[in-house]
């Protein structure tokens, strides 16, 4: 039976046929109906966020956050490559451009000390990214974009649940973009969210997904469609019922792969931020070949071909990528590149066995 980097965690059949009834019985079944209403409030209660709207996905939620700020086309967004794609192809499909700052080599999210480096006339707004369910130093990067009068927006993909001296990660920056991905901490199939403070966004975005839609009659902007239906909100219902549950499971899994892996030469775990209280959404480990002995590729071919399928993540860096060659200047970011090249995702949810987790260990740290 193959194991694979990561996992749906999926509520049961029965508990969704059970949240789906009243969709048949009235059959409104998208448009920002009772059940999408009833998930968006329950998940401002649950990240303790003042304002939440709902996306049928991640990216489209990044793509219209951005749109939202209304920047003039080619203004500069300030971000990391090391993601993934998706939040490079945002900002480059919103007619802004993405400068590139490297990243701290300890929690692989945006060094706070190389952006100011690279702040310009051009500069709007900073897009940095919370990483494997670690935070950004979200306390420096909120003092330099008010010093600079920037915008800051955040990509929380991975940090679902995650808080910080005990505040959700939804209430820092301007917004924060989450991922409900199938392969996500907490999924609704597919979807995702922007948590905001400033209650004027509300509208817009309500616009933005909506077609410009406003009211009944009248269409005051150029939308586009990216609302969540009430099936993909009811799973999420569902799910968010045993998310705590199922972090729990992977802080099990963390701990063995910690108490495996976390003091052999030439392997580094990623460092938390401290005041961190992650939520385990991935568990990567940094290879160093010189001192283990083998290089991240080795260990990821000898665990594929024990039918262990782990994951080069994020690789390469966005910067990197073929589609974005020429086309802007790419910044020099050493750093993201070495992690790139020697990172290693390794299976992580909530119900993989610690049983295969010795396994995988076993296989890594096999001569």
């Amino acid at each position: 039976m193959s194991t694979f980097v990561t996992q749906s965690s999926i509520a049961s059949m029965e508990e969704y046929i059970e949240e789906i009834k009243p969709i048949f019985e009235s059959k409104r079944m998208t448009n920002m109906g009772p059940v999408y209403k009833k998930l968006q409030h329950q998940l401002m209660d649950y990240l303790d966020v003042p304002q939440l709207s709902l996306f049928a996905n991640g990216h489209l939620a990044l793509e219209m956050g951005l749109q939202t700020f209304d920047f003039p086309a080619g203004s500069e967004v300030i971000t990391t490559p090391y993601t993934f794609v998706s939040t490079t192809h945002a900002i480059v499909r919103k007619n802004l451009v993405p400068v590139f700052c490297d990243i701290d080599p300890r929690d692989y999210t945006i060094d706070v000390s190389k952006i100011e480096d690279l702040i310009t006339p051009r500069t709007v707004a900073i897009m940095p990214v919370h990483v494997y369910g670690n935070l950004c130093d979200v306390e420096a990067i909120q003092e330099i974009a008010d010093r600079h009068g920037l915008k800051v927006f955040y990509d929380g993909a991975h940090a679902f649940g995650t808080t910080y001296k005990g505040v959700g990660v939804g209430n820092f920056g301007d917004m924060c973009m989450f991922s409900f991905h199938a392969t996500k901490v907490f999924n609704t199939i597919e979807g995702g969210a922007i948590s905001f403070s400033d209650s004027d966004y509300r509208v817009r975005l309500h616009e933005l997904k909506n077609f410009g839609i406003h009211g009944e009659d009248r269409v005051t902007g150029i939308g586009g469609n990216a609302k969540m239906d009430e099936f993909r909100a009811a799973m999420g219902i569902c799910n968010l019922r045993h998310v705590d549950e199922n972090i729990a499971k992977r802080k099990a899994v963390a701990e063995k792969y910690d108490e495996r892996l976390g003091a052999v030469p030439g392997i580094r775990l990623m460092k938390l931020r401290e005041g961190v209280v992650p939520n385990y959404a991935y568990y990567p480990i940094y290879v160093d070949p010189r001192m283990f002995g083998k290089s991240r590729d080795d260990i990821y071919d000898r665990l594929m071909r024990h039918d262990i399928h782990a994951r080069r993540y994020f690789f390469p860096a966005t910067n990197e990528l073929e589609c974005y060659a020429g086309r802007f200047k790419l910044q020099k970011t050493p750093v993201a590149h070495n992690v790139s090249m020697n990172i290693l995702c390794l299976p992580m949810y909530a119900d993989l066995e610690l049983d295969e987790v010795e396994r995988i260990c076993d296989l890594i740290l096999r001569k």
